[in-house]
Order: structure tokens, then C-alpha cells, then sequence
């Protein structure tokens, strides 16, 4: 139900850069015509098209079952592939295919039907129709098991008689889909990748970034896949043996590949293999590499929570304005921790998790100005030396430890009892960021103790992660719970010994050094630097500071550190036909995933929802707010500091349900008291973007899947600042006459667009042109202005600004300087929409649940909030359109749709066009089971 009244009825993943401008120095006909002719891999595997004859599976989604990933399912490109597509345009076989349906749902919503749900979704029944095979592959000549791939989407449909079979079929064909992407993760995850991709700044704040997060050693790779097995009994074993399997289907893949010479152009490029020769090393895989990409996947969408040490200089900020109690106040409701006002994803109930406490223990906030960041990266040459590389190193910094941390993905799913058919409706999917190739990779799995098809991250697919089973069908959203704690552990001896209960022992210091060298995809020149982080029981050292004149170093432990891989059991279970029946089963399966996750599952009958996560039990008065001291009256319950092990809030306290009317999800609070580590949980939240519409769907009754998807994608255009919080200001302004031509101009084009529904929406299909483009731009550049002119003021130049490094004022599609990054698609997660929404209702004076402490626009007079609004809209509206997008590398200044634009970043040697905007799932499924087991 809503929880408020609706107001309205570039990221740094571009690895390597320079293979976009390579081919001034090279001739393309002469290296494809003389260097190169490599059979094909179908030609060299020695396939023909041919019918599978797999033993029959139950599919009871009635062809109802559709999913979409773009740009396309394959991923990888030879060198001739790549010198084309970078010469020509010109796209290898299924490398783009699904993005041009994912893009035309923009335009195309308004008019779907049942019969249109096909152009814009791929079938995702299990099978291949027999007329629609592509080609039939034995790996590795096995006979038990078979790849088989279609003509439209050129999906791996994998079936195997034997367990061993089926995971190495599994591995075989993610190596031939995204061989070249698993590589560059294995290296991202072990902080290594400038030595194998090249020294782009970019690629230098990546590897810094991850490793900041998880600086492993290989004994703590293998410790963590090995410890699985050890502890999780025959569904461990049987994970390690899929493992193993699947390793060698990837390995055989490389073996195949290098003696066919078809693999991936990208290690030419960057200089691991040779064109003429073929000589040189695409290294196989181990057990390790999959922990170290699964540590990137968790660090990007499963972990909740830090920036404990930017909580605590905020605070002190506002208790030196006000003073401690008032101050204290007004920090609480900026924070925003448990917003009676914020949108819920479970409806009923209370979950309380990390209240805030009335008697706080052991915080441990720094002296004024004593705060420095840990460095990591010491002994630079060459290129690392460079202004660039200092702010790569420090965007990557701000990256790894702040608490805005990308959330996206979002669901919506309907009961039964609500839609037309009876059968629960599910329009849901991870919103994963746009790369080329994609993160995830499509897949269907069939085998002993595994049926399911839907997406994985690539070189994770021994299972699928997010899809469907026979009869269910499940899907995850970021859910932002807490599970990091910054502890301040008091340093003794010097600053690399610390205090641990009572005894002075030493950090252990995890370094290694990166070097590169200019290669044809990345002309960087020569560099090195040591990466160096210093490690304690109480995890990775972040900050040094004094506290009460003690030195200390502020270190952030996760629960899910040292347990990377812990997850993989829930995974398992997911695929199992055999374990999951419904929704006590799902519940069961994902409740073994610990990163911090909202699960929804959907079947013929019924639909479900759990919240995932490893929330370590916290001593009684610490306030996870804040960085504590490293002693064992805060230290977590039951907490074992070898294994990193706690006391976790068992499974009944966190968020779940059965058959609630409807859930959306847009990494919104999940429920009542259950507090996100994210600022931002408010009364205006994407989330209503969902809500409002669901809502009202269900409460009309008849839901089908046309109108769950078009409430989505019409959502996904919507400019939630438009919607939610635009019509108050226009009321405020509209409180007196407005005089000024200029400013009586502009708000009669943004109340138009408010009217028309506050979509960001091309004028027609194709138009490159939004309607209400004025109205657009306008709120674009006046939203930063208002902002500041309406709590600068009153909050003052410090304390404004550190709650600007909680939270960041906007992020609008073209708003490059926000978490996610400009063409990125997510948007509208991070702002302070609630923050203007809350005070500029208390100045109406409307009732306002959750106020904030203070009124700030006008000093809280109606008159004077209005001349602030007048003159901060009269100067945005005189703004122009290459002022407001002042242009990159993929838009020319004064592009307004452009600038808003989805662009895949390149992390190989394929590029693809820009698509038009969508705040939408990457990948995502739409399902409606018409039976049950």
C-alpha cells in the first residue's frame, strides 16, 4: 500500500579504452586479409546444425515466460570481428541482437499487447523449437552432454546426462560467450588488472576500487571455495564438484579456441597472444578465479553498508552549528534512518533492525580535523604519476567507501488474486549497468538436479542466479541492510600495531605491484605502483585519526568478508527441482545467500518475498551509524576474528511475506524499521515511481502482463523530481502572482510537463528530440540551484557539504557526477527529493510525518521560500542547452537527449550505439505460470 500520497496520478568500466582509436595506425583489410583466417568456432569444433534429442522437461509457463539482455548474447569477437567493428560497424553474430527490442520498449509501451510482448521480449520457454536450431555442440567430443543454440538469440541451451557433464557444458559455453570478460574480472578481483588489460586511468581506479574492498591473498581464495565444501556437507561437496567441472569446461573452451585460433581479438590487442604466430599464454582457470569474481559481483550489488567515518564528520559539523542535542536533531532527520514517510516493499509488520539506540556505547567520533584516508597506492612511475591517475585513485577512493552504493534493479510483482488470469504476475530483474559485453550472459541448464534458464554473471553460470525453474520463477533487487561496521582500533607501539583484546599485536600488510606497458588497446605509456593495504582481525584499515587525543586507524569489517562464496549453496537450491516446490523452499534456498538482497519469487500460485543477508548481531548501545571502538563489549556477537564468523538476526527478523497483494522493489526500504545503510529512505523515493502505479492496478483488479509491463516502462521515463516533488514548488511560486516574463515562462512549461506525467520521453519514435525539452532542461540545471539556495543558508558552507558526501543532491540521467555515473541508465536513486519534498511541504504547511528538524527554504516564511524558488528558476531557465549538457565523449554539447543516453562501455574490443534513455533492468524477465507441479 502507499505510504504517501502520490504527488502525480560515466562509469569507470570502459576497459581498455583505446580500442576505439587504434585503427589509425593499422590497415584493416591488410590485417584481415593476410593475418587472419581462423576457422570459425562452430567450423573448428567440428559442429552441424542438428535437433537435440534431451529427455523431455516440464515447462508450466505455457509460453508465457519472455526475457530480454542486451546488446546480445554473445560476447566474445575474434581479432578480424573486432578490426571490422571498429572499421565498419559492422556486429558479429548475436552481439547486438536484443538490444534494439530492449530499446524500442521506450516508445513502443503505450501501444502493447498480449500478441507485442514478443518484439520487445525474447521466448524464454525451455527448449529449442526444432526449425529454429542454429547448432548442436558435443564440447570437447563428450557424450553426455549437448549445447544447443538458437537462430534468434543464440542462447546456450545446455543439457547433460550426467552431473560432471552439465557443468562442464555449463563452463564450455560461458568461455565461448564471455571468455574475454571472466578474464578481465578474474584480474579486476585480484586488484591485477593493469598488468593484463593496460594502465588507462580507468583501469587503474577499477583495480583499486575492488581490491580496497577484498584485498586477498591466494591462501584466502582457496581457504573460502574450500570452506564451502567443508561446511555446508553433500550440497557443498556437490558445489565443489560443479565447480570443478565447470573450470573444465572453461578450459577446455581455451584450449579448443588457442588451437583453432578463435579466441577472443582482445588478447592480441593488449598483448598476450600473436597475430602471426599464435604464441603466447591465455591462462587457464581455477577454483581461485571464481572466488575473485564472485568478490567484484558482491562488492558491486550485495553489500550493504560504511561510510560510518563521513556519518561522523557530519555529525560533528552539525553539533559545532547547533550544538550537540539540537545538532544531533537535525542530523537524525536528514539521515532519514526509519522514514514513517518512506515507500515499504513488505506492507505489514515490523522488522526492527538497527534501531537507532537511546544510550549509545563505545562510539568512538575523531578529533576535529584529525580524519586522514589510509593511501594505497605508494611508489608510482611513469604514467601512475600523472594527474589523471591521482584522480582516478581518488574517484576510486570515494567509490569504495562511501555508503551510496549502487543499488538499482526492481520488481514488480502481482498475487493472483489480482490479475485477470488468477495466476500470480512477475515483471522483474537486476538493473546491472550497460556494458559491452554484458555482465550477465543468458542460459538455459537442464541436467541431473538442475532445471532453470535466465541470466548469471559471467563466469558464475554454473548455476543460474536470476530466471526461471519449471514451474517458478525469482528475481533480486539491492536491498543496502547494513553489514559493515567501521571500528577505531587504537594503535600502539606505531601505526601498524593495534590493540586486540588487551594484547598489542601487529597489521598484516597484503601488497602487490602493478606494471604495464603501451599496447595497440592501450597506448598508455609505462607505469608502476604498489598497491598496499594493511589488514586487522577488525578488517582493512581505511582512515587514521585521534580520538580523545588516541591514535587510531578506523577499519571497516563486513560479514561477508572471507565468505565470498559462501552463496553458492543458496544458488544451488535455486536450480534444483527437486528441493524447490514453493514458497517455504525458496525462502529456504535464498535465506543461505549472504549478501544483502530482496528476493521475489513467483510461481502458478503464489508469490513470495525475502530479504537476504548475513546481519551480524551487534552488542547492546553501539549504533552502526558510527565507527565504534575495537573492543569486546562492541565487537559483534559471538564473533570468531580468525574465520570472521558472528552471531547472525536469525531468519524469522528479516523482511519477508507470502502472497502480499503486490510487491515493488527499486532499492526502497524494504519494510517498517528496517534500516538501509544508504542515505535517502524518504518520502519521495523511485520506488513511488512503482508503488503509485501497482497500486493503483491492483486496486482496479485485472492485472495482466501487458499492464505490469507497460507500468514499468512508463516508470522507467518518468524524471521523479517532475512527479514528485515539482508540483509543491510550483505551488509555492504560484503563492503570489509571478511577474517576470521569463520565470512566468518557465513555470508554465514545467507545469505542462508536470500534467503530461514528468516523462523524460522522445517526441516520437526514433526523434532523438524529448517533448517538453524546455521544461526538461530547465529542471535539469535549476535543481542543484535550488538545493543549495535552500538549505546553504540555513545549514551553512560545512555542514552542507558534508551532507552533500552523504548524500549527493541529484542524479538525473545526464548527471555524470553521481554514484552511477552519466548513460548509465539507473537514475533517480540518490538525491535529496525528500529533503526539498519535506521542508517545502512543512512550508505550505502541509501535515509532514518525519519533518526535518528545521525549516530552511525561507527560514521556513512562505514569502521569502518563494523568492528563493523565483530567483534560482530565473536563472536556470536562462540557462542554454550546452551550458546544462555541456558535452563528453559520446555527445556534442547541447544534446539533450543524447546527453541522457544509454551507452554500453566498452570492456572489449565491440562497440554499440547509443540507445535512448530507459531507467530499467538490464536483464528482465517477464512470467506468468499458468500451472504447477
Amino acid at each position: 500500500m502507499p505510504r504517501r500520497t502520490p504527488r502525480n496520478a560515466r562509469d569507470r568500466m570502459r576497459t581498455p579504452r583505446g580500442f576505439h582509436g587504434f585503427l589509425k595506425t593499422a590497415s584493416v583489410c591488410t590485417l584481415v586479409a593476410g593475418l587472419l583466417s581462423p576457422l570459425s568456432p562452430a567450423v573448428a569444433a567440428g559442429t552441424a546444425p542438428r535437433a537435440p534429442a534431451p529427455t523431455a522437461v516440464a515447462d508450466h509457463c505455457g509460453g508465457q515466460c519472455a526475457d530480454i539482455l542486451p546488446p546480445g548474447q554473445n560476447g566474445n569477437a575474434t581479432l578480424a570481428q573486432i578490426l571490422l567493428n571498429q572499421a565498419f560497424g559492422t556486429q558479429p553474430e548475436h552481439a547486438e541482437d536484443q538490444l534494439g527490442p530492449y530499446a524500442d520498449l521506450a516508445s513502443g509501451y503505450p501501444s502493447l499487447t498480449t500478441e507485442k510482448i514478443g518484439a520487445f521480449f525474447n521466448d524464454a520457454s525451455f527448449g529449442v523449437p526444432s526449425g529454429q536450431v542454429a547448432s548442436t555442440l558435443r564440447p570437447a567430443g563428450r557424450d553426455d552432454v549437448t549445447i544447443v543454440r538458437d537462430r534468434k538469440t543464440g542462447v546456450p541451451h545446455i543439457t547433460g546426462t550426467t552431473r560432471y557433464g552439465t557443468e562442464f557444458g555449463a563452463g564450455y559455453a560461458a568461455a565461448q560467450d564471455r571468455l574475454w570478460l571472466m578474464d578481465l574480472f578474474r584480474h579486476v578481483g585480484r586488484g591485477r588488472l593493469t598488468p593484463f588489460a593496460g594502465g588507462d586511468p580507468s583501469n587503474q581506479a577499477l583495480e583499486q576500487q575492488f581490491w580496497r574492498n577484498a584485498p586477498y591473498t591466494e591462501d584466502d581464495l582457496t581457504a573460502q571455495i574450500e570452506g564451502v565444501a567443508a561446511k555446508a556437507g553433500d550440497r557443498g561437496r556437490q558445489a565443489l564438484a560443479d565447480v570443478d567441472a565447470y573450470i573444465d569446461g572453461v578450459n577446455a573452451y581455451i584450449d579448443a579456441s588457442d588451437k583453432g585460433r578463435y579466441f577472443p581479438g582482445e588478447y592480441v590487442l593488449t598483448g598476450h597472444k600473436d597475430a602471426l604466430t599464435n604464441s603466447g599464454t591465455i591462462e587457464h582457470f581455477r577454483r581461485t578465479d571464481l572466488v575473485a569474481l564472485a568478490s567484484v559481483i558482491g562488492a558491486l550489488f550485495g553489500s550493504g553498508g560504511g561510510g560510518e567515518v563521513d556519518n561522523a564528520l557530519s555529525l560533528l559539523a552539525a553539533q559545532e552549528k547547533y550544538g550537540v542535542t539540537e545538532g544531533t536533531e537535525v542530523w537524525e532527520s536528514f539521515r532519514q534512518r526509519n522514514d514513517p514517510e518512506a515507500v515499504l516493499t513488505q506492507h505489514d509488520g515490523s522488522f526492527p533492525y538497527l534501531p537507532r539506540p537511546e544510550d549509545p556505547q563505545g562510539r568512538a567520533l575523531p578529533d576535529p580535523g584529525s580524519v586522514r584516508a589510509e593511501p594505497l597506492v605508494y611508489d608510482r612511475t611513469g604514467s601512475a604519476a600523472t594527474a589523471d591517475a591521482a584522480r582516478a585513485s581518488d574517484g576510486a577512493a570515494d567509490a569504495a567507501l562511501s555508503s551510496a552504493r549502487r543499488g538499482m534493479s526492481n520488481a514488480l510483482v502481482v498475487s493472483g488474486e489480482h490479475t485477470a488470469s488468477g495466476h500470480p504476475i512477475a515483471v522483474f530483474g537486476p538493473q546491472t549497468g550497460y556494458f559491452a559485453p554484458q555482465l550477465l550472459m543468458l542460459q538455459e541448464i537442464q541436467g541431473p538436479g538442475l532445471s532453470a534458464r535466465g541470466a548469471s554473471f559471467a563466469g558464475l553460470s554454473m548455476y543460474v542466479e536470476l530466471g526461471r525453474g519449471q514451474d517458478y520463477a525469482w528475481s533480486a533487487t539491492t536491498s543496502g541492510q547494513d553489514i559493515i561496521d567501521t571500528y577505531a582500533v587504537e594503535l600502539c607501539q606505531d601505526d601498524h600495531h593495534y590493540l586486540h583484546r588487551g594484547a598489542c599485536v601487529p597489521m598484516e600488510k597484503v601488497e602487490h605491484t602493478n606494471s604495464w606497458k603501451p599496447t595497440v588497446a592501450d597506448g598508455t605509456a609505462a607505469g608502476s605502483y604498489t598497491m598496499r593495504a594493511w589488514r586487522t582481525v577488525y578488517g582493512p584499515v581505511e582512515y587514521r585519526a585521534t580520538v580523545g587525543g588516541k591514535k587510531v586507524a578506523y577499519t571497516s569489517l563486513r560479514s561477508s568478508f572471507l565468505h565470498e562464496a559462501d552463496s553458492i549453496i543458496g544458488f544451488q537450491m535455486l536450480n534444483d527441482p527437486g528441493y524447490l516446490d514453493g514458497p517455504e523452499s525458496f525462502r529456504g534456498a535464498v535465506q543461505r545467500i549472504n549478501y544483502t538482497f530482496n528476493w521475489f519469487y513467483a510461481d502458478a500460485e503464489h508469490t513470495a518475498y525475502y530479504n537476504s543477508g548475513d546481519n551480524p548481531v551487534r552488542a547492546d548501545g553501539v549504533d552502526a551509524e558510527f565507527p565504534v571502538w575495537a573492543r569486546p563489549a562492541h565487537e559483534w556477537r559471538d564473533w570468531d576474528p580468525a574465520a570472521n564468523t558472528a552471531r547472525h538476526t536469525p531468519p524469522s527478523a528479516h523482511p519477508q511475506s507470502v502472497d502480499q497483494p503486490y510487491y515493488v522493489s527499486w532499492n526502497n526500504k524494504p519494510a517498517k524499521d528496517y534500516t538501509a545503510a544508504s542515505w535517502g529512505n524518504g518520502s519521495v523515493h523511485r520506488g513511488n515511481l512503482l508503488d503509485d502505479r501497482v497500486g493503483a492496478l491492483v486496486a482496479e483488479g485485472g492485472v495482466t502482463r501487458t499492464a505490469l509491463v507497460k507500468a514499468m516502462a512508463e516508470a522507467g521515463l518518468a524524471d521523479l523530481r517532475a512527479t514528485d516533488v515539482l508540483p509543491d514548488l510550483l505551488a509555492v511560486i504560484g503563492s503570489a502572482p509571478v511577474t517576470d516574463p521569463a520565470v512566468a515562462t518557465a513555470v508554465g512549461r514545467l507545469r505542462a510537463w508536470s500534467e503530461a506525467g514528468g516523462l523524460r520521453a522522445e517526441t516520437s519514435a526514433g526523434a532523438r528530440k524529448y517533448a517538453h525539452a524546455d521544461a526538461i532542461r530547465t529542471l535539469d540545471a535549476w535543481w542543484p540551484r535550488l538545493v543549495e539556495a535552500e538549505f546553504g543558508p540555513g545549514l551553512g558552507t560545512g555542514l552542507y557539504t558534508a551532507f552533500t558526501r552523504n548524500l549527493p543532491v541529484d542524479e538525473s540521467p545526464s548527471a555524470a557526477h553521481g554514484p552511477t555515473g552519466a548513460h548509465a541508465g539507473s537514475a533517480f536513486q540518490y538525491g535529496w527529493w525528500s529533503h526539498v519534498d519535506k521542508d517545502i511541504r512543512s512550508v505550505l504547511g502541509e501535515t509532514v510525518r518525519g519533518p526535518l528538524a528545521r525549516s530552511y527554504c525561507g527560514g521556513g516564511d512562505l514569502s521569502a521560500c518563494r523568492d528563493t524558488l523565483v530567483a534560482t528558476l530565473k536563472e536556470a531557465a536562462a540557462r542554454t542547452p550546452a551550458q546544462v549538457y555541456p558535452g563528453d565523449d559520446a555527445c556534442a554539447a547541447g544534446d539533450q537527449w543524447c546527453a541522457d543516453s544509454i551507452v554500453h562501455r566498452t570492456l572489449g574490443g565491440i562497440r554499440h550505439g547509443g540507445i535512448g534513455w530507459q531507467n530499467r533492468p538490464t536483464y528482465q524477465q517477464v512470467v506468468e505460470f499458468t500451472s504447477h507441479r
